[in-house]
């Protein structure tokens, strides 16, 4: 698996409740962010950083500095010069959440979060990767895989006149890469100027920032490119922040973008009702846009081939107590009972960490942003129960996250990490969870017990048991899909082998789940909805491993990309070429063929596989217009020739079927030849193809008349036989005429060449004998064999 757990702002644990509450009175900074810009910390390397904050990869950065949202409670889009003036570097602005992002130094936090109108200053957490037509140099498998390379030689399609739109990390980024775009370009492997296919438009990079990816959007790209090479190609980053990610979804569908794919989420997006990345994909696909997204490399597998990536209960269960060793450290008051038998009662989760494996914890609770009224925060203890520390510059720090959630965040999250250091035996630890209420949030009420989930967001390893493993109703156990990739109007990817027909990748995350509370479409929390909505996820799989020029590890004799992040710009490629084969296609006609279509996976269930594998070449087949059949050159509408030949083409490959003069279809290729001769008279032909998928397009009738019989000529009017004249010469009229009106007439006179000569002539004649010759043509070509000659003298005198 490629896709990887990039460098993460995740929450922390300070000494104790107190320090916390101390820290965040001093501003509206998050109580991380104080932390970090104390000086004691913020002069300690990135790695001691790091472990402070309890986050084994380290802080979200932008070089030295460090993302942060600053939300405003009013007037945000004044706020850009005040923060500049701050030492802020301006990242994205967002006037609906009144929130910009911003990219700052950690000395600088403590004058950002004292600005005038700044309601709190939190951490970005950095995003996670869920994870030529000549074919370019390398191919990706999926392009058989899923049958596209049949769909394209059958319809006659290569994504033409479609727009991918791709979000990842980087496009072109990464120093030590194996190859560059400008050499993808010149191998086939990405569309551009000098590509030996002949794609020479170039990818449109709206914008690639990221100074440390790992180029994984520019291999989405050449997958992209793989199965549907006529496609655009369009680039931008979903790093720096979830509403920079929202605002490049809304900037890529205003350039153009019919498809829209992405391999990246954030941590902190919400298990229980769509938020602002969400929603930009909600209003691109409400403006037509088909929108597909990895589903997460997030599945864990124990040794029993049980999912036991996540564990979900309907409400804070109130154990009775806390482990004492916490308690000693920690004014905990109330911890998560996490056996549902009512009967006993467990006041810890264990979790099996690997060898050298770092564990990723992300909880949430049912409760909306911005108006969120519980606050839980969760501890990291070793099996013994004695609460996990780091130590920096002899400062300890507990494992785990312990937000404000209530008067900071304002977000039901905690997120931290913590790394097995151990590279040879596993970790057994536990989890625990405390209902912070009297100390950090005073005024809730001891009836706020919300529903609560905990993921492990391992991406796919470093997990190998945990004390839960199986759902016992009324806790749910497994499903791993959230945020975007899990809002109702997103294809959500899940990843099978490109070796594979019969089983999904392990890793592939599991659904469905479920929403209480409308979207997060302003800074103001949603409403409940009136009854839980149940999203099955994932909706499809497609391909992963596939080969690339340079993305991932050499395996199988390619370079091979693994993980959800691979199979989404599959799926984003079956669907331009969709597209192409039905331009008015919409987005729901677009999901319902793809589902309708897909190869059943062994005997996984849908929360594993959705509706199945993609089939490229039944999806088109279902959606694709009917051929369109051409004559491209016809017979004259009046000709002699009795085997006229007639030429015709079509968009795509057909069977052809010929008619003339009403009679029978017959077999037929370009150019038609009429079996027999015809006969004089009028006649029409048309034909019809039939394409792989039995759809029948038929040309226009294209009618035609055959004439074969010369016309007869003759003198309508001619001079006497002799003429007289008492000069040198004398004037003759002549007419011609013939049996067909319509002819016109070739002339000889004496000597002279034939020529062209109108039905009247008048001409002055020398003295001598002359000889006019004439032969008439009638408008299909036909030329009298016979001329009608006349012979006259031109004599002096009267």
């Amino acid at each position: 698996m490629t896709a990887a757990l990039l460098a993460a702002l995740c929450a922390f644990a300070p000494a104790s409740a107190s320090a916390m509450s101390a820290a965040t009175g001093e501003s509206d900074l998050s109580p991380r962010l104080a932390e970090l810009a104390k000086p004691a910390l913020r002069s300690a390397p990135p790695g001691k950083q790091a472990a402070a904050l309890s986050l084994a990869d380290g802080l979200a950065r932008e070089g030295k500095r460090v993302l942060v949202d600053v939300r405003f409670d009013r007037g945000a889009l004044t706020g850009p010069a005040d923060l500049r003036a701050a030492g802020a570097k301006i990242v994205s602005v967002s006037r609906r959440y009144q929130t910009i992002t911003v990219a700052a130094k950690p000395t600088d936090l403590r004058r950002i979060g004292a600005l005038p109108r700044v309601d709190g200053v939190t951490e970005v957490f950095a995003p996670i990767l869920r994870g030529a037509d000549c074919g370019g140099s390398v191919r990706s498998e999926g392009d058989t895989h899923l049958n596209a390379a049949a769909a394209r030689s059958a319809f006659g399609i290569d994504g033409s006149g479609v727009t991918v739109g791709i979000l990842s990390d980087s496009f072109d980024r990464k120093g030590g890469a194996p190859t560059h775009a400008a050499g993808d370009v010149a191998t086939g492997d990405l569309p551009g100027p000098g590509s030996p296919c002949g794609s020479t438009s170039p990818v449109n990079v709206l914008g690639d920032p990221v100074s440390s990816g790992e180029d994984e959007g520019r291999a989405m790209a050449q997958i992209v490119h793989d199965l549907a090479p006529g496609t655009s190609l369009s680039f931008a980053t979903a790093f720096g922040g979830q509403f920079s990610f929202a605002n490049n979804i809304r900037a890529l569908r205003a350039g153009g973008a019919d498809v829209i794919v992405d391999d990246v989420f954030y941590p902190d997006e919400p298990f229980f009702q769509d938020g602002p990345i969400a929603v930009a994909v909600n209003e691109v696909t409400a403006a037509g846009a088909a929108y597909f997204s990895a589903a997460g490399n997030d599945n864990l597998v124990d040794s029993e081939d049980r999912d036991i990536a996540s564990w979900e209960a309907p409400k804070f269960r109130d154990s009775g107590d806390c482990p004492a060793e916490l308690k000693a450290i920690v004014a905990t008051e109330s911890c998560m009972d996490f056996d549902p038998d009512e009967a006993e009662s467990d006041d810890t989760f264990g979790i099996t960490v690997s060898p050298g494996a770092t564990l990723s914890i992300d909880l949430q609770w049912a409760e909306p942003w911005f108006g969120v009224k519980t606050d839980l925060d969760a501890f990291l203890l070793d099996a013994a129960g004695k609460p996990l520390e780091e130590e920096v510059n002899s400062e300890k720090f507990l494992v785990g996250g312990v937000d404000e959630n209530v008067k900071d965040t304002e977000q039901p999250l905690e997120f931290f990490q913590w790394t097995n250091d151990n590279k040879e035996k596993n970790a057994d630890v536990q989890l625990a969870i405390n209902l912070c209420a009297s100390t950090c949030n005073p005024d809730a009420s001891d009836a706020e017990f919300p529903r609560l989930k905990v993921v492990l967001l391992q991406n796919g390893t470093g997990v190998s048991a945990t004390e839960y493993p199986e759902s016992a109703p009324p806790d749910v156990v497994g499903p791993t899909v959230f945020g975007h990739a899990g809002t109702v109007s997103a294809v959500a990817v899940g990843a099978i082998a490109y070796d594979s027909t019969t089983a999904p990748e392990e890793y592939s995350s599991r659904g469905p789940l479920s929403h209480y509370f409308g979207p997060v479409v302003t800074a103001s929390p949603a409403a409940a909805i009136a009854s839980p909505q149940e999203i099955s996820k994932p909706d499809l799989v497609a391909t992963d491993g596939g080969a690339n020029t340079f993305f991932g590890k050499f395996f199988a004799g390619a370079r091979r990309f693994f993980g959800t992040s691979a199979a989404a710009p599959h799926a984003a490629a079956v669907a331009a070429l969709m597209k192409q084969a039905n331009p008015s296609l919409s987005y729901a006609a677009l999901r319902s063929a793809l589902a309708t279509t897909a190869d059943a996976v062994g005997e996984f269930k849908p929360e594993a596989v959705g509706a199945g594998r993609i089939n490229a070449f039944d999806a088109v087949s279902s959606v694709a217009l009917p051929p369109v059949v051409s004559i491209t050159q016809r017979p004259p509408a009046l000709g002699r020739e009795r085997r006229p030949s007639i030429s015709f083409t079509a968009n795509r490959p057909v069977a052809f079927s010929c008619t003339i003069d009403g009679g029978g279809l017959q077999p037929c290729n370009s150019p038609f030849l009429p079996a027999v001769p015809l006969a004089d008279g009028l006649h029409g032909f048309a034909v019809q193809g039939v394409d792989a998928a039995g759809r029948t397009g038929a040309s226009e009738t294209v009618s035609f008349r055959i004439d074969t019989k010369r016309p007869r000529t003759f003198f309508k009017q001619k001079p006497r036989k002799t003429l007289r004249t008492q000069r040198r010469r004398a004037k003759a009229v002549f007419r011609f005429g013939s049996n067909e009106p319509d002819a016109s007439f070739v002339c000889k006179v004496d000597g002279g060449f034939l020529r062209f000569c109108k039905p009247r002539m008048v001409r002055r004649f020398p003295l001598g004998k002359h000889l006019i010759s004439v032969r008439a043509r009638d408008a299909a070509g036909n030329v009298d064999r016979s001329p009608a000659v006349y012979r006259f003298e031109v004599k002096r005198g009267r």
